[in-house]
């Protein structure tokens, strides 16, 4: 369809934008050299995550947009042309601001807190102070495209009830993404954090191409994760084709919760 209507933007999550690009693949259809000039992801973190963004910009051979916005606010942000790697607030439409979410007193510019809109536009549903949920760095500086709308830096960086603690550190999902990416071998991989002993572990299972060597890969993948968040995780390969793929928001992170002491294992709660 893409090549046929010779479609130039696309609107999709960034999980269905390297879904999209892996069936190209299989079928050896040349994304890179169709029409397609912009894609404009939303939806999940992704389209600010370095690795995830130049994985799917050297697919399609275009440039990568990241959105966001809210079912109850509407459109929120929109990343310049001129300046990637972050996401302006539309403070024409709604009003930010960043706060603590333990203290919920408002944090500095440049500090990670968790995003609070009230917005302007929707005049048949209007939302005051709505915490979203989702942690930013926000700044006011003048943007090199010349505007002077907030900018949220990297755009959404998790969702505050995402983050993990392992070995004292504060670790979201994106931060895992980030480095997993890096390793054009992997095709897919699953992250799920649980508790054995009172501490917090990790285990990952990582989808090769078909070319890679599984066992070269997963002592890579884990040597970079420790080289970053200073802790070891359990890797694995599995087969190819094993793990789920997403066409909407995707699923990569479960924890589990509920511990069934006599068999040492537990039931996932997403």
């Amino acid at each position: 369809m893409i090549l046929d209507n010779q479609v130039t933007v696309i609107c999709c999550t960034p999980t269905y934008a390297l879904r999209m690009a892996e069936v190209a693949a299989e079928n050896k259809i040349d994304l890179a050299n169709s029409t397609v000039r912009a894609l404009i992801v939303a939806g999940e973190p992704g389209g600010n995550i370095p690795e995830t963004r130049q994985r799917i910009e050297k697919a399609f051979g275009a440039r990568v947009f990241d959105h966001t916005g809210m079912t109850e606010i509407g459109s929120l942000g929109i990343e310049c042309l001129e300046n990637p790697g972050g996401v302006h607030i539309l403070e024409s439409e709604c009003i930010p601001e960043v706060i603590n979410p333990q203290t919920l007193k408002h944090v500095k510019d440049g500090e990670l807190g968790e995003l609070v809109i009230t917005n302007l536009g929707r005049l048949g549903s209007p939302v005051i102070r709505y915490r979203t949920g989702d942690l930013v760095r926000l700044s006011r500086k003048l943007c090199t495209c010349g505007r002077y709308f907030a900018r949220l830096e990297g755009g959404i960086l998790g969702r505050v009830d995402d983050m993990f603690i392992i070995r004292g550190n504060n670790v979201f999902p994106s931060a895992m993404e980030s480095i997993i990416r890096r390793f054009p071998e992997v095709a897919e991989f699953r992250v799920e954090v649980y508790d054995q002993g009172g501490l917090a572990q990790v285990a990952i299972e990582l989808e090769p191409q078909p070319s890679a060597d599984g066992e070269d890969l997963c002592r890579r993948v884990g040597a970079a994760i420790n080289d970053a968040l200073s802790f070891r995780a359990q890797i694995r390969t599995v087969s190819p084709g094993v793990l789920p793929r997403f066409e909407m928001k995707s699923r990569r992170f479960t924890r589990r919760t509920e511990v069934d002491k006599n068999e040492n294992s537990s039931r996932v709660k997403p």
